[in-house]
C-alpha cells in the first residue's frame, strides 16, 4: 500500500439540539428546566453528525465521499481542513491542505481576484514568489482575465467557484479537499476542474478527496468509495461497488411523491406526482405538478429533467405552452398534467427534476421525484439510452 497521509480514527462530531423557541432567542427558566427534565428522561437533546468513523487514505489516492443531505460528507471535510474540531477521535495529516467548501471559501469580499490570489496563497504557506510563478496559470484557467481587478463581491458565484478552485487546484497542496461546490460552475468548467484533479493525482501524486452528488463524476475520477449515512460508513472500497451500493439501498429514492420544494423566490412544487413509482419498459407514466406563488408569477419556461441512477440526465419533458403563461401569470395556484406514453427507458432508477424560467426564479431543481424501470429478459433496449444520449419522450399534457 502507498504511505498514509490521511488516517482518521474513531472519529465522531456532536452538535447540541436547540431548545428555544421559534423566533426568540431568549431562553427562559422554564424552557431550561424542560432542557433539563429532557434529558434526564433521555430524551434526545443531540445529534451526531458523525460516528465511529475510521479512514485511511494513500498518497496519490482520489476517494469520492458519498451519500445523501445529512450524511456527515460535508462534516468530515470540515474537520480535516480544521475548521470545526472533533468531539471523538482523533485525525492526523501529512502534508499541506487546501480546501474548497464554500462558494468564495478563504476570499475577502473588498479585494480584487488579484489580490485574493496572493491572499489565498499565503494562507495556504505559499511564498509570494511561488504565487508569482504560478499566477499567468491560476488566472488562465480560471477565465477571470477581464475581472482580476474587480472585488470579488461583484463576482457571481460561478465565477468565484473558477477562482477559488483554480488557486487551490496550482498551488501544489499535498491534499487537496473538494466539496460539492464545483456543481455552482457550468458545464465546461467542471469538466475542466475534473481533468485538472485527475492530473494533479495521478501525474503529481496528490491526494484529493472529493464529495459529490454527481456519481457519474465520482465513478470517472475517483478509485476509492466511501458511503456515509446518518454519520456513519457503510460502505468503503472500490469506487464503482460503492456507488452501486448507494443506488440500490434505496438512499436515493423516494415515493414517487414530493410536496413542498421550494424553487426559488416566489414559486414552489406544493405537488409532484407519478402515476406509478415502478414501470415496465414501454408503459405509460402519468404525473402531476402543482405549483404556487406567493403573487401571481408568470412562468416562461418549464420542463421535466429525467437522471439515471448515475445523475446523468438522460431526457427532457418541455413543457413550454402559451397556456403555462397565461395561467401562472394571473393565479397564485397552477397545475399541470400530462402522459408520457411508452416511456423509452432501460431498466433502473430514474430521477426527475425540474428547469424553471420564471419572472423571479430561473435553474435546475434535482431529484424532486423518482422512478424505477423493470424489464423482462429480451426487452428492446433504446440506442440512445444504452450510449447515455438524450431520450426522446412522447408526452402530451393540460394545463390547469
Amino acid at each position: 500500500m502507498s504511505e498514509t497521509v490521511i488516517r482518521v480514527q474513531n472519529l465522531g462530531k456532536r452538535y447540541s439540539l436547540g431548545h428555544q423557541r421559534s423566533g426568540d432567542l431568549r431562553q427562559t427558566l422554564k424552557d431550561s428546566f424542560k432542557t433539563i427534565a429532557g434529558r434526564r428522561n433521555g430524551r434526545p437533546d443531540e445529534f451526531w453528525a458523525l460516528k465511529d468513523l475510521d479512514l485511511e487514505v494513500g498518497r496519490g489516492e482520489v476517494i469520492g465521499i458519498i451519500g445523501r443531505n445529512g450524511a456527515g460528507k460535508s462534516t468530515l471535510l470540515k474537520i480535516l481542513s480544521r475548521i470545526t474540531m472533533p468531539t471523538t477521535g482523533r485525525f492526523e495529516l501529512d502534508g499541506r491542505v487546501s480546501s474548497l467548501l464554500e462558494v468564495g471559501t478563504g476570499f475577502h469580499m473588498e479585494l480584487t481576484g488579484r489580490e485574493n490570489i496572493f491572499l489565498n496563497g499565503t494562507i495556504l504557506g505559499m511564498r509570494r514568489t511561488e504565487i508569482r510563478q504560478r499566477f499567468d496559470e491560476i488566472v488562465a484557467f480560471s477565465g477571470v482575465e477581464n475581472f482580476l481587478d474587480t472585488p470579488v463581491k461583484h463576482y457571481s458565484s460561478g465565477m468565484r467557484v473558477r477562482l477559488a478552485f483554480s488557486v487551490a487546484a496550482h498551488l501544489e497542496p499535498e491534499i487537496l479537499i473538494v466539496d460539492e461546490v464545483l456543481a455552482v460552475g457550468d458545464a465546461e468548467f467542471q469538466r475542466k476542474c475534473l481533468g485538472k484533479m485527475s492530473e494533479v493525482s495521478k501525474g503529481e501524486g496528490r491526494t484529493i478527496l472529493f464529495v459529490s452528488h454527481n456519481l457519474a463524476a465520482v465513478e470517472h475520477l475517483c478509485s476509492r468509495g466511501l458511503l456515509l449515512d446518518r454519520g456513519r460508513a457503510v460502505a468503503s472500497g472500490e469506487v464503482r461497488s460503492v456507488v452501486d451500493q448507494y443506488v440500490k439501498s434505496g438512499m436515493l429514492a423516494n415515493d414517487g411523491r414530493a410536496e413542498g420544494v421550494s424553487l426559488g423566490e416566489g414559486v414552489r412544487v406544493k405537488r409532484f406526482d407519478l402515476s406509478r413509482s415502478a414501470i415496465s419498459v414501454f408503459d405509460d407514466l402519468e404525473y402531476e405538478i402543482e405549483f404556487s406563488s406567493t403573487t401571481p408569477n408568470r412562468v416562461t419556461e418549464l420542463a421535466i429533467l429525467v437522471y439515471n441512477h448515475l445523475q446523468e440526465r438522460v431526457g427532457i419533458v418541455d413543457l413550454r405552452h402559451r397556456d403555462l403563461e397565461s395561467r401562472s401569470g394571473q393565479s397564485t395556484v397552477f397545475s399541470v398534467r400530462g402522459k408520457l406514453r411508452g416511456v423509452p427507458l432501460m431498466e433502473g432508477a430514474y430521477h426527475c427534476g425540474l428547469y424553471v424560467s420564471s419572472l423571479l426564479c430561473h435553474g435546475d431543481f434535482l431529484n424532486i421525484t423518482s422512478f424505477e424501470v423493470k424489464s423482462a429478459s429480451g426487452d428492446f433496449v433504446p440506442y440512445s439510452i444504452r450510449h447515455r444520449g438524450y431520450v426522446e419522450f412522447d408526452n402530451s399534457f393540460v394545463i390547469h
